[in-house]
């Protein structure tokens, strides 16, 4: 019997959606063309202040909504939206809270300053993608990710969320992306991000100091495969991904056959998972 390979993608960004980089695009791209392929394809995004809830049809899915994130033994309420990509049979669902996506900005406030509670909305996006998967009760064989806001992910699928069964056939495919910051997210992120007993300070050593490219490092570290997201990366994330030559690492896609190679990887990946 022919089973549908599941693919996540949990993206930062995504046209037509919200455009950071010259990645959101491909993100697109990428969703469609393995949903063409006869995959089944989901999106999760966060549902920041400057995305149209109007003119892209978003609306709450009640039955989903309702979880509280536990962070730090502080409560948040996660709202899930959800909206059909245009021209597309695939639905991409947004996770919403008033406290921490209601702004219209995306990172930095009108005057450029990055928001203090970065951190944290990076922590609470990253739980609330993985229980609206468990809410789902929808193991996907592939997650895809992009942008620093999921950085953490991976590590919590090796750690926290290691033995929930909805997760057992995950593979993670992690995308270095060029959506920098300067500086480091606030001094309480590592505590913040230790969401679990099964967190353990070893685990989150190389997130720790939070910067840009400790969370890239991080994450390239405990995911499966990786992919580069951007034409050309800074120096220093190059040569962090210089040091993973022994997983997969895929091109930056900019034409039809490397997004071919993007689902050839899909499918090996979900197959070494099988064996």
């Amino acid at each position: 019997m022919f089973v549908k390979k599941r693919i996540l993608f949990i993206a930062e960004e995504m046209s037509p959606y919200l455009e950071l980089s010259e990645y959101a695009p491909i993100v697109h791209q990428l969703a469609v063309k393995a949903n063409e392929a006869g995959m089944e394809v989901r999106v999760i995004m966060p549902r920041f202040g400057v995305i149209n809830e109007r003119r892209h049809r978003l609306h709450e899915v009640v039955r989903l909504s309702g979880i509280n994130i536990i962070i730090d033994n502080d409560d948040y309420p996660l709202i899930i939206k959800v909206a059909s990509l245009p021209n597309a049979r695939l639905q991409v669902y947004f996770l919403d809270n008033e406290d921490f996506f209601k702004r219209k900005f995306v990172f930095h406030d009108e005057q450029g300053n990055f928001f203090e509670d970065n951190a944290l909305r990076a922590v609470f996006f990253c739980k609330g993608a993985l229980e609206t998967v468990k809410k789902f009760g929808w193991p996907p064989d592939i997650i895809h990710l992009n942008g620093w806001m999921s950085s953490l992910i991976p590590l919590y699928l090796k750690t926290a969320y290691k033995k929930e069964p909805v997760f057992s056939p995950t593979k993670v495919i992690y995308t270095v992306t060029q959506d920098s910051f300067e500086g480091s997210l606030h001094p309480s992120f590592a505590k913040k991000a230790a969401i679990s007993q099964q967190i353990k300070a070893k685990d989150l050593a190389l997130y720790k100091e939070g910067t840009h490219l400790a969370l890239n490092r991080g994450a390239m570290a405990y995911a499966d495969a990786l992919a580069i997201g951007a034409s050309k990366l800074p120096k220093a994330l190059a040569e962090e991904l210089k040091k993973h030559q022994d997983k997969p690492i895929l091109p930056f896609c900019s034409d039809e056959e490397q997004i071919k190679q993007y689902l050839q990887l899909y499918e090996e990946l979900t197959v070494e998972s099988v064996k």
